[in-house]
């Protein structure tokens, strides 16, 4: 056996190459389920349900692999986070769990970093303790690890949730059948000879109705600045978006003594006015003569 000093090292530079490698392998699976929802899709679009309720399966089985191998991921960054735990010979009760997850798992997977890192794991604690993580005796392994490695068909409802959701994300028009019966009945809740009461138009509404009636916020064009309100936080639970206004012009001392000269000018040109107003009554000479004054004149012109 190889000291321990060693073979702990060899096991840290294992668990990284292995933490890289399934992170790898977990975005290529992405990438290959994204392709196949799409042919999910495209299958579903041309009415081949059948040929497609069997595919799927392949998707829902890709996903639990992918799923399988994130758990497996946590376990070898926790072994790699606490590395100075695995030098005594026994195994610590903390890592225990992760440390039988990963012998059980591991050869169930395509990851040769894993395998390599699940054979130095094997070295350190001994055959007795590897048998009874790949045949999970003593239920170590954890439970979700467990199911995920499980070989049975997926659930008829699942497939269904599945294919529902791909339909939904490309757009096609899936279950066609319950579509169908959709527009059936629209169709005769439409129609004013099947012995229902076809609802009245509304009548129009009055002109001052239409007046008080505030204008959509959409109408006119969009400003191409669009501020999203802040996301509620515990120190601010109705958060508002606050924009700069305008700034605030103070009054100047030249802008408040004109305000005061005003209103004595104002009252002066008043004055003005009314002096003019009353002269223009009484006329050049003073008061308007009456008619019996004016006559008196006009006869003493006369005589």
């Amino acid at each position: 056996m190889a000291p321990s000093s060693s073979l702990q090292s060899k096991l840290k530079v294992q668990l990284k190459l292995s933490i890289s490698r399934l992170r790898m392998v977990q975005q290529k699976d992405t990438a290959i389920a994204k392709q196949q929802r799409r042919q999910m899709a495209h299958l579903l679009e041309q009415g081949k349900e059948e040929s497609a309720r069997i595919r799927v399966e392949n998707i829902i089985r890709s996903d639990i692999t992918t799923e399988l191998l994130e758990i497996l991921e946590l376990y070898c960054e926790l072994l790699l986070a606490r590395i100075g735990l695995l030098e005594p010979k026994e195994c610590d009760p903390g890592l225990e769990e992760a440390i039988k997850s990963i012998i059980h798992a591991a050869p169930r997977t395509d990851v040769k970093e894993l395998q390599q890192a699940r054979q130095l794991l094997v070295e350190k604690y001994g055959k007795d303790f590897a048998l009874e993580a790949i045949e999970n005796r003593d239920g170590k392994v954890a439970e979700r690890v467990v199911k995920k490695l499980k070989v049975e068909p997926p659930d008829a409802v699942l497939v269904d949730l599945y294919l529902k959701e791909i339909a939904k994300t490309y757009g096609v028009d899936w279950p066609k059948a319950q579509s169908k019966r959709q527009n059936g009945n629209d169709e005769e809740d439409d129609d004013p000879g099947s012995g229902q009461v076809v609802k009245s138009l509304e009548e129009p509404l009055a002109t001052e109705e239409l007046t008080k009636a505030t204008p959509p916020r959409d109408l006119g064009p969009k400003s191409p600045v669009s501020i999203a309100p802040p996301s509620p936080s515990t120190d601010n639970l109705s958060p508002r978006v606050k924009l700069p206004g305008p700034p605030e012009l103070k009054p100047t001392a030249k802008m408040s003594g004109l305000k005061k000269q005003t209103p004595n000018t104002q009252s002066q040109s008043d004055l003005k006015g009314e002096d003019a107003n009353d002269r223009g009554k009484k006329g050049v000479g003073g008061k308007i003569p009456d008619v019996d004054e004016l006559a008196r004149r006009f006869a003493a012109l006369k005589k």
